[in-house]
């Protein structure tokens, strides 16, 4: 592919677009090829024209990564650059995550015009997200907030906060700071408070399996420790087999010579929660994130995910 235009996919999003351009650059830092030899193709998936209700409700997992994979497996990209949060643990024949970026900072952002922390908030105030797994956890831990419907990019969702729509959101951390957005971060929630949602902060590189040439440009951008933290996480969701109508939540870490991993099973309302932590050898990371995610279900018992179908 040498002198070759590497064709990058991407969603149009601001945030998407600066993940791209960030795997481009580190492409030709790698190569010493100058930035022209990357091409950013836009590509509109499902979850960027459904606006009219709750992506819970439209299908959940694979609404931002469809069509970019449609292209992918057809040849009119080389690769796609996914945010990890969105990809479903279930790839489609003959693609695979071939690199993933140092992760960002996974937690969650408390966000308000006018509110200093989630704990500062009034009795019967509004929190917009549209995340189930927010939701659960602020109505888990603050029963006596509200919940509103909150859909959009980074940009939107901060103007409707300005609009009066809701008294708070949060974003994550790592898209705001991607952005050059980190003001508006009142309280990095501790995770101990609000673990995030699996694999969040992390971007993915998706290529075909059998492109050897894609997968050595894009080798020097794997960040080993994020990979084995992300092959955990995912692999603790594809044992619960989540949906965007659950609420999961994990996060590895890595200690000297130590993997830990912490998950979170919740019911919508956030009056059922479920959680536990394991560790391990970080070359254990898939057995870790099965045997956590075997542990919650039997915690909750067979009905729980279920009831939630």
């Amino acid at each position: 592919m040498q002198g070759a235009k590497i064709r990058i996919g991407t969603r149009g999003s601001p945030l998407a677009l600066a993940q791209a351009r960030e795997v481009a650059r580190g492409i030709c830092e790698a190569h010493q090829r100058p930035e022209s030899d990357c091409e950013l193709r836009i590509i509109k998936t499902s979850g960027d024209t459904i606006v009219d209700r709750p992506l819970s409700e439209a299908g959940g997992k694979g609404l931002f990564t469809k069509e970019i994979e449609d292209a992918l497996s057809a040849g009119e990209i080389d690769l796609a650059v996914h945010s990890m949060k969105d990809v479903p643990t279930v790839l489609p024949p003959g693609l695979t995550i071939a690199a993933h970026l140092k992760r960002e900072d996974p937690r969650d952002a408390f966000i308000s015009l006018r509110y200093r922390s989630l704990l500062d908030l009034p009795a019967g105030a509004l929190v917009g997200t549209s995340s189930l797994r927010r939701q659960a956890q602020v109505l888990n831990r603050r029963p006596d907030l509200c919940v509103v419907g909150f859909r959009g990019n980074v940009e939107t969702r901060l103007r409707k906060l300005e609009e009066g729509i809701a008294d708070a959101t949060f974003l994550a951390c790592a898209g705001l700071n991607r952005l050059g957005l980190s003001q508006h971060v009142k309280e990095p929630m501790d995770t101990q408070i609000m673990l995030p949602a699996v694999a969040q902060g992390a971007i993915g590189i998706e290529i075909r399996a059998e492109d050897a040439e894609t997968a050595r440009l894009i080798a020097p951008l794997n960040d080993d420790e994020t990979a084995i933290c992300i092959a955990a996480e995912r692999a603790f969701l594809a044992k619960l087999d989540g949906s965007c109508r659950t609420p999961i939540a994990a996060l590895a870490e890595l200690r000297p010579g130590t993997l830990e991993l912490r998950g979170e099973i919740l019911t919508p309302d956030g009056k059922e929660t479920f959680s536990g932590m394991c560790s391990g050898p970080p070359e254990s990371a898939l057995q870790l994130g099965t045997e956590l995610a075997g542990e919650l279900l039997d915690q909750a018992g067979p009905e729980f995910l279920n009831a939630l179908a």
